[in-house]
């Protein structure tokens, strides 16, 4: 079944690419957005403390011009009735007016212009008030003239101008506060306008990545239901491979069994022929030895040779291929018996395990000066005596294999992660020609130099057994570099078919 790649957020790599960019493009408007709500909120903070700022102008200017009109009134109330309340309301006011003057100069002193008139209202006011002065201290007459002229009187010139410079200098502040609220609502209408079309850009980034991704959950929901019935397919081949693979190694079990009694039978009478033969040559030897005693005539040269070594030498041949024919037949038996053995499965410690094998070991070992080093080894759920039987096998190849000249180290470790133990057993002998590194575990074959007993049985033995017991066994290593034997095995193996 041909089935589409599935990426991490498309139904492709490029539709991957896609939602990605839009991703990003909708983090970018965000950050616009919040890049424009900043830049607006600190332009109307700015502008709002400059709009506070010329009201507060404009109320000064109020103030003073406020206090400049009572210091008129009270100058004309005491001009009229010689009234020193006047006079009072007139110095107050007069304080009153420097007062807000002081104010302003604070206030405005960043703009030239209100600054230049603030400093002619304080001329006009100093000069004011000096006229004041000088009118009413001059005496009844003095103030009467002031009045009989009051249309043309200077004081009423200085108010007049005072008026003209407050009007000015309202005149500007009213016109700075014009420009900045229209700089205000600028402002406002460029971070709606921003606000707007980013609104509008995610809510389009928003539509099309849901859309996309939409698309990727149906075709996720397909590829998960192509799956599922492919794991359906694939638990239903493995249950018949199983069973297939199962019946195969009973009917090989089997197999074996017959063949190896059948063997045994005709072995057993060769044996037997052998023996009646040795007993036969020993006969002809001692008639052969008496009749040269006896004086009696000699057999010809070539009987004599036939009887005295060629028939030692054949019965000799005959004698060693039936005896190891007869180991080869007791192999395949064992082998047979322990694919029929039941495997009961219970926690094992390795290290404890290994360690019981190195102590059986212990008289080679010594023999051989071998360091054995035995490191943290996992626990285990699996059958004692299947793991002990390939431990062994594993540690007594790396004993009998070893480099001669060289003082054998032998390193024993392991770990078990995501379900699964491993177990590494490395020495530094002779090593294993990598083209021999499949060979070594068929049956009867082994690799190198055969001056070890052995008959080729046990690594095939041990890699049979680990298959059984739901693991695997591999081998790297190179010639005169040493060996390391990996074994893998389940850490709970539950027994029948499960983990095979």
């Amino acid at each position: 079944m041909e089935s589409k790649k599935i990426a991490s957020l498309g139904r492709d790599r490029r539709a991957s690419r896609v939602i990605v960019a839009l991703l990003a493009l909708g983090f970018v408007a965000l950050l616009v957005a919040a890049a424009a709500t900043y830049w607006t909120q600190r332009q109307n903070e700015e502008i709002a403390q400059r709009v506070s700022h010329t009201l507060l102008v404009e109320a000064r200017l109020g103030a003073f011009a406020s206090a400049n009109e009572r210091m008129e009134t009270a100058r004309r109330g005491l001009l009229l009735t010689n009234d020193q309340r006047f006079a009072v309301i007139m110095n107050k006011a007069e304080e009153s007016a420097r007062a807000q003057l002081g104010d302003l100069g604070v206030l405005i002193r960043d703009n030239p212009d209100q600054v230049a008139r603030v400093a002619r209202l304080r001329k006009l006011i100093e000069d004011y008030g000096a006229y004041n002065r000088t009118a009413i201290g001059g005496g009844i007459a003095a103030r009467r003239a002031v009045v009989e002229g009051f249309a043309s009187d200077t004081g009423v010139a200085y108010v007049r101008d005072v008026r003209g410079v407050v009007d000015a200098m309202m005149a500007d502040e009213l016109g700075l506060l014009r420009e900045r609220e229209g700089k205000q609502r600028r402002t406002q209408a460029l971070f709606n306008t921003t606000l707007l079309i980013t609104g509008l850009l995610i809510l389009a980034v928003a539509a099309i990545t849901l859309l996309l991704i939409r698309r990727n959950l149906v075709d996720l929901r397909l590829s998960r239901e192509q799956l599922r019935h492919l794991n359906e397919s694939l638990e239903e081949l493995v249950e018949a491979r199983t069973a297939e693979l199962s019946r195969a190694n009973a009917e090989i079990q089997r197999f074996a069994y017959i063949v190896s009694h059948d063997l045994r039978s005709p072995l057993v009478n060769v044996m037997g022929f052998t023996a009646e033969l040795e007993a036969a040559r020993k006969a002809i030897a001692d008639y052969l030895a008496r009749s040269e005693e006896a004086n009696w005539q000699a057999p010809d040269p070539a009987t004599r040779l036939a009887i005295e070594e060629d028939l030692p030498e054949a019965i000799g041949f005959i004698r060693s291929s039936t005896q190891k024919m007869d180991r080869l037949i007791n192999a395949i038996l064992n082998l047979s018996r322990q694919g029929r053995r039941s495997l009961a499965p219970e926690r094992l410690d390795l290290g404890l395990v290994v360690r019981t094998i190195a102590d059986s070991l212990e008289h080679r070992i010594q023999e051989t000066g071998t360091r054995l080093e035995i490191g943290d080894l996992p626990q285990i759920v699996n059958d004692r005596l299947a793991v002990e039987q390939i431990l062994s096998n594993l540690i007594e190849n790396a004993l009998k294999y070893l480099k001669p000249g060289r003082a054998g180290v032998i390193a024993i470790s392991g770990r078990s992660e995501y379900g699964r133990a491993f177990v590494e057993v490395k020495d530094n002998g002779r090593g294993i020609d990598p083209r021999d590194h499949d060979r070594i575990f068929d049956l009867f074959r082994r690799s190198g130099t055969q001056d070890q007993p052995g008959e080729g049985i046990g690594l095939a033995h041990a890699r049979a057994l680990a298959y059984r017991l739901g693991g695997t066994i591999d081998v790297q290593s190179a010639l005169d570099e040493g060996s390391i034997f990996r074994l893998t095995l389940p850490v709970e193996w539950k027994g029948g078919e499960e983990n095979a």
